[in-house]
């Protein structure tokens, strides 16, 4: 909320936004932005992810598990012989390719 005494814009509420907060939160865990940043070329089987970006197998399925809990990653299992699972972006996952293709131009010009 912002008010305006003698032209001067006054900020009263410091907070930041729950929502904003929260999507930080969940973007800064260590590997999360890779594991997006791999699936933006399409589905994709655990053992590929985890050889990609070089991630242990155990954090990758964790990080897995909080993007499905959260609607980011979907998880497909194909019932063959052996038993084939694939992880993919979901629309909410895609969404947020802008902002990772921002993220890659800004490491280009500036890291």
């Amino acid at each position: 909320m912002f008010i305006i005494i003698s032209k001067e814009l006054i900020q009263l509420d410091k907070s930041i936004c729950p929502r904003f907060e929260k999507a930080m939160g969940l973007l800064s865990q260590r590997w999360t932005g890779m594991i997006i940043y791999q699936l933006l070329s399409g589905p994709q089987r655990f053992c590929t992810i985890e050889s990609s970006i070089g991630v242990s197998g155990r954090v990758l399925s964790e990080r897995l598990k909080d993007l499905e809990n959260e609607g980011i990653v979907k998880r497909e299992v194909f019932p063959e012989t052996p038993v084939r699972i694939e992880y993919s972006l979901t629309d909410k996952g895609q969404a947020l390719k802008p902002l990772m293709n921002s993220i890659e131009d800004w490491s280009q010009n500036w890291l």
